[in-house]
């Protein structure tokens, strides 16, 4: 019995140094690693490096140096510029996998470009007034005292859409991102102020250097927005509105008001700073204008992406929309004539985004890629020649439609295996 067993552990450790594609005996030391008797013997090699501890990396964590995932500037003006500002900055959905986008990631938008406020969260507060029973200052800590809400959801903004100039995703469509929010509901906030008879808008208040402030329905209010202090399981970051921020799920990005410091709440539609250039100036069809409608896009292969050859490949994407959970999407590998309902991978949540996949054997042919989503409103993501149908105006190669495009992007595949925007 003895016998067997030893001669089992001695199979066990060689296999395993086999299926490694170690030869036994014939170990070649590198760096560290010791020579002579050790490599002989059949001993597994010390590795060439370790990553070792430090009380930084204790303290908090730090992805592989071999990941290189990173954001980059957005929309032609650099981020920080010669004074220090930050507009855009993208998030790289072409190396994204699964739908929350890590925090380092995420997208980040500012209102006409601006510092990054150091906001003590000691020193911060929430003032909700205007049309209340009983105005209102919250610190941090009554906040965190309320009972609180995790939610997922993206953020989205309106300048994330297909462009001829894109050269890849993350120049297209990398101003959108998903992450877990938590935080206290404004409806609970609102009942606690007391709202008065009347009242129909709030604006939102943030504490940037240029307030920036946005004009909200109160029934949005009332129903699903949150006042958000955590992220993806953290503190939210300080380019997302640290400590607190506005969390307005559908809505364009620029009403999800960051560094949130104030909630008046009123009889009628305020224009404000932020919803200049962004609405209709009528306030009896401005709400209709805020909600992001059903997109989706290929994440691989997308633009810039390199195929190795004919054969098969898992086509991956994201969907989502401002109009509740994506339902459907359909992918065409044939410039559109056709379509196939990809798989949603997981859970569909309340706009939320949505992965997709669909299995494709690639003819080595050059095609066109397309996807289009439909959520639970039976909303159908369009293409510009509906839009501009819709408009009633010719649709032209420098078309762009008004507002949130939500058009459909086309990727190019070409014989050799690349990928290219095929913007049409």
């Amino acid at each position: 019995m003895g016998l067997k067993r030893s001669n089992r552990r001695r199979f066990l450790k060689n296999s395993a140094l086999l299926a490694g594609g170690l030869t036994l005996g014939a170990v070649k030391p590198v760096g560290s690693q010791t020579s002579g008797s050790q490599a002989s013997s059949g001993q597994t090699p010390e590795p060439q490096a370790y990553i070792k501890g430090t009380e930084e990396l204790i303290a908090y964590g730090q992805r592989s140096r071999f990941e290189t995932a990173i954001r980059h500037s957005h929309g032609g003006r650099h981020s920080p510029d010669a004074f220090g500002l930050v507009m855009h900055v993208a998030t790289p959905l072409q190396e994204s996998v699964g739908v929350i986008t890590p925090s380092s990631l995420h997208y980040v938008a500012t209102t006409r470009g601006s510092y990054i406020p150091d906001i003590d969260p000691k020193e911060h507060r929430l003032m909700v007034h205007g049309m209340v029973d009983r105005p209102l200052t919250f610190t941090m800590d009554d906040l965190k005292r309320l009972p609180s809400v995790t939610r997922l959801h993206f953020v989205e903004c309106a300048a994330n859409r297909p462009s001829p100039t894109a050269k890849t995703i993350q120049d297209s469509h990398g101003m959108t991102s998903c992450a877990e929010w938590t935080g206290v509901l404004l409806s609970t906030l609102l009942k606690e102020a007391g709202v008065q008879s009347g009242a129909s808008w709030i604006v939102a208040e943030g504490a940037e250097e240029v307030k920036g402030a946005s004009s909200i329905p109160l029934a949005k209010a009332m129903d699903d927005c949150v006042a958000c202090y955590g992220m993806n399981g953290e503190a939210v970051r300080p380019q997302q509105g640290y400590p607190l921020r506005l969390l307005v799920p559908g809505f364009e990005g620029i009403f999800n008001v960051k560094w949130l410091r104030r909630i008046k709440v009123v009889d009628q539609y305020y224009m404000t700073y932020n919803d200049y250039g962004h609405l209709r100036q009528g306030h009896e069809d401005a709400a209709l204008g805020y909600m992001i409608g059903p997109k989706s896009v290929i994440t691989y292969p997308s633009a810039g992406q390199q195929l190795a050859g004919k054969g098969f490949y898992e086509l991956k994407g994201l969907a989502w929309s401002g109009g509740g959970t994506v339902r459907r999407v359909e992918v065409s590998t044939d410039g559109g004539r056709s379509w196939k309902d990809a798989e949603i991978r997981g859970t569909a949540h309340r706009m939320a985004h949505t992965r997709f996949s669909l299995n494709w054997n690639w003819d080595g042919t050059e095609t066109l890629l397309l996807s289009r989503c439909t959520d639970e409103l039976g909303q159908i993501q369009p293409t510009r020649a509906q839009v501009a149908e819709f408009f009633k105006v010719p649709l032209t190669p420098d078309y762009r439609p008004p507002g949130r495009d939500n058009t459909i992007q086309t990727w190019r595949v070409a014989s050799d295996g690349s990928v290219h925007n095929a913007y049409a």
